[in-house]
């Protein structure tokens, strides 16, 4: 069953014209004797069995067409746009058809012209025997303009106009000056109504083709932004990248300029007291510039600490994060005796260096937390890839602790304790979440965007 208006005007196209004249003939037939003597009834007949053919001459060679080419789309001279693919390079303009929407196969044609001049012929021959048959006659007002050119279209319908008011009017040809009256004051009546709705159609197939292009221009520029903006996604994540491997530079190139003032300049300094002591003329003055030795030593000592925590991990420089976690964990089991199990899930993929360095100082630290404070037993860490993340969990069932009691910094002088491990993951716009509880065990979670190298 059809199920839009387009498909129910198609059916329409398809079978009104064999209903109209059924319910016509029929009519007429009644009539018979009272507006056709026999002869005329013979002649109507006869003209109706060739409009038959003609129809279904009409509908195989529509069918036919249908078969090959589908219902068409377009009718010249409306400025329609009918989408076409793009050609590699991109940035083509659309294919403009002058076309609003028809409902009948093909576009107009000597074939579909002939084939409405004749169908209007045989159906004014038929209104002129009996004026019933303008039930008909009027299919002409519903598909001139789809079978007619444009310039023939208005043409066609004033002649349809002619058929319809000569059957109200008592028939073709007018008898009387009054009939004469009556077809001319129908025939502009009809006239006026159909040329008057045929050219508001037209204004509104024009006016729908112009949304449609609108829509369709719409579509195309909403695509072209999409990937305008996934092309902005990726250079923001490239310009972040970039400004994150400057970050790093800038850190580095500082932390030399920290050794160079501070630890190299402080060992020059033991290297200048050591010799001074070696040269002094009592024990006294030699032990005061021990001493001084000592303690740029022991300053020394704390720069060099404070410096190492900024650089590189050593375990990266040959192993990716999954082998140099797995040789991290080992090393950790075997040291301390807790046993720890190490797993990597989802799809292994290469990182950039700050992030794989990020999440081994986490895992070092967290290995190194539960060590000294857990008193456990068992540890486990794994490390999942999911999709745009990297995940990094590190649990123990050592005896937990009350999160809200903790001290705010580590204490031993040497690691970085949660706010350090947090402060990592957040430069890489990334968090660190904490689930613990006395006699509960700890488990830390890192997780962290995965940028590529």
């Amino acid at each position: 069953m059809p199920t839009t208006v387009e498909e129910r005007w198609r059916q329409f196209f398809r079978w009104g014209p064999y209903g109209l004249l059924g319910i016509a003939t029929a009519i007429a037939g009644a009539s018979v004797g009272m507006l056709m003597d026999r002869a005329e009834a013979l002649a109507a007949g006869a003209l109706v069995v060739v409009v038959l053919l003609l129809h279904v001459v009409w509908d195989r060679r529509c069918a036919r067409f249908v078969a090959a080419h589908g219902w068409t789309a377009e009718r010249p001279g409306t400025g329609a746009v009918r989408d076409e693919p793009e050609p590699a390079g991109g940035g083509a303009d659309p294919v403009r058809e002058e076309s609003p929407p028809v409902l009948v196969p093909g576009a107009p044609g000597p074939a579909s012209t002939a084939y409405f001049v004749l169908r209007t012929v045989l159906a004014s021959v038929l209104t002129w025997l009996n004026p019933f048959f303008a039930v008909y006659a009027c299919v002409g007002y519903f598909d001139a303009v789809h079978l007619l050119p444009r310039r023939l279209s208005h043409p066609g319908l004033l002649v349809v106009a002619v058929t319809m008011a000569g059957s109200p009017s008592g028939g073709l040809p007018p008898a009387s000056p009054v009939q004469w009256l009556a077809f001319g004051g129908l025939f502009a009546l009809n006239a006026c109504l159909v040329v008057g709705f045929s050219h508001l159609a037209e204004k509104d197939a024009e006016k729908a083709a112009e949304r449609a292009a609108t829509i369709a221009e719409l579509a195309r520029a909403n695509s072209r932004l999409e990937q305008a903006l996934a092309e902005n996604a990726a250079l923001q994540a490239q310009l972040l990248l970039q400004a994150r491997e400057a970050g790093v530079a800038d850190e580095r190139r500082r932390l030399a300029a920290e050794i160079h003032d501070t630890i190299a300049q402080g060992l020059t300094g033991v290297v200048t007291q050591l010799q001074a002591a070696s040269a002094a003329p009592d024990r006294d003055r030699a032990e005061i510039h021990l001493r001084r030795a000592a303690d740029l030593a022991r300053h020394g000592l704390g720069e060099a600490r404070r410096s190492v925590r900024n650089l590189g991990p050593v375990a990266l420089e040959h192993d990716a994060l999954p082998d140099a976690l797995r040789k991290t964990v080992e090393e950790w089991a075997e040291r301390t005796g807790v046993d720890t199990r190490f797993t990597v899930t989802g799809t292994e993929a290469p990182l950039h260096d700050e992030v794989a360095a990020t999440l081994l100082r986490i895992a070092q630290e967290a290995l190194s937390n539960t060590a000294r404070h857990s008193g456990a037993a068992r540890a486990g860490v794994t490390l999942s890839y999911m999709g745009d993340e990297i995940t990094l969990d590190v649990r123990d069932d050592g005896r937990g602790f009350d999160p809200l009691a903790r001290p705010e910094r580590g204490g031993d002088g040497g690691g970085f304790g949660l706010d350090g491990m947090r402060a990592r993951a957040e430069r890489l716009t990334g968090t660190v979440t904490v689930e613990t509880a006395p006699g509960e065990g700890t488990a830390v979670s890192a997780r962290v965007p995965l940028a590529t190298p």
